[in-house]
């Protein structure tokens, strides 16, 4: 049932993505307009100059292959996942999704930290069975037969911890989608899921803000989200149509996730590399082009509005399994008061982070290590 599996992109592939990185028909944008009209134009040349010249994916082919790969089955999805064994008698099992833009590639840095801890100065106490994997419709994991949202996924990863790999509990952690799908781990499928650690707060309750803080809060993230909802409406309302032009554009598709890499980070100014490397921006994105999954991972905004969106629950249900929430300050969805939070979740830990934005894990991995450390400490 389960599968060993390797990463080995065919040269051809290689070269064609290359061929169309180095012709691409490069149009004209204000001079001044930076930022402001979306992927910046002298920041995308150089990133493809690098792309053409200087980026080598087998290089990095190889890093992810240092892992272990699998594919599994589970409910006639082939789920590719990342698993990383810990240490000791008794490593706790940890599941940890991405969301989108993002894939495995944003936690290579933490798998064996989390997995090895005495390898990292750390204690061999704190050992994870580490699973990684790639969403379904995404990067190396097969494509649902229609859109499917977070609570689909969640029943999925469920499966695939408790009758594949024969897991009877396990923590689950996630920042995105990750963190939608970890709530949906938590609430429907406890006792297996016997907690979760989040970093990014995506539901709601169906009772919306209580109280003078919570209203204020509810009134700037609608301000703060209006000029971020263009991609999430267009994926959730109409994915195929975006599809036929990103299907046969590296450079489409890389300036429509750069330009989320640069907003959603904790940046230095404008500057995305402040935050991130050529390198990691790139092979994550070279993750959907070799795969050709930029169309099926953009599934999962019309899954979610099939499922019925952000909200958790009608009947004022909230997450009743030990809940860990991991507030980075630079997060694009910016966390409500604890208050509210609390009546969707039972909270054990609540961690407010000096710095980092929402790819924790790439951003601050040893912040998000050492969280995720402490609160399965209370569990163990």
């Amino acid at each position: 049932m389960i599968h060993p599996f390797r990463i080995d992109v065919p040269d051809k592939t290689l070269e064609k993505i290359r061929t169309q990185v180095a012709d691409y028909p490069w149009h004209e944008m204000p001079d001044d307009g930076g930022w402001a009209y979306g992927t910046h134009l002298g920041y995308m040349k150089e990133l493809c100059a690098y792309w053409v010249n200087e980026f080598d994916w087998r290089k990095q082919e190889a890093a992810i292959n240092r892992f272990s790969h699998f594919i599994a089955p589970v409910q006639g999805i082939d789920l590719h996942f990342i698993q990383e064994k810990g240490d000791g008698p008794s490593p706790l099992p940890l599941i940890i999704s991405h969301g989108w833009p993002g894939s495995i590639v944003e936690f290579l840095d933490i798998i064996q930290p989390l997995a090895h801890p005495q390898r990292f100065g750390g204690s061999e106490d704190d050992a994870f069975d580490v699973i990684v994997p790639s969403l379904p419709g995404f990067g190396f994991s097969g494509r649902p037969g229609r859109p499917i949202g977070p609570r689909k996924m969640a029943e999925l990863f469920n499966r695939l911890m408790i009758d594949v790999l024969g897991y009877s509990n396990y923590l689950a952690q996630g920042g995105d989608w990750g963190g939608a799908i970890s709530s949906w781990l938590g609430f429907e499928h406890a006792p297996a899921c016997q907690a979760i650690h989040i970093n990014i707060l995506t539901m709601r309750h169906p009772d919306g803000p209580h109280g003078p803080e919570e209203e204020a809060w509810a009134v700037q993230f609608e301000r703060d989200q209006l000029l971020e909802d263009g991609y999430r409406t267009q994926q959730a309302t109409k994915p195929q149509t975006l599809s036929y032009a990103m299907m046969d554009s590296p450079v489409g598709v890389a300036a429509w996730i750069i330009e989320k890499f640069n907003s959603w980070s904790d940046t230095d100014g404008d500057n995305i590399e402040s935050a991130h490397t050529k390198d990691s921006l790139l092979t994550n994105i070279m993750v959907y082009l070799v795969t050709k999954t930029f169309n099926t991972a953009s599934w999962i905004y019309y899954g979610r509005r099939e499922e019925g969106g952000r909200l958790l629950s009608t009947d004022n249900r909230r997450v009743e399994v030990p809940t860990a929430a991991a507030l980075f300050p630079a997060e694009l969805l910016a966390w409500p008061p604890r208050s509210y939070v609390e009546r969707l979740y039972n909270i054990t830990h609540w961690s407010e982070m000096p710095r980092g934005g929402h790819f924790a894990a790439l951003e601050e991995p040893e912040l998000l290590i050492d969280d995720i450390r402490a609160f399965a400490r209370t569990l163990r």
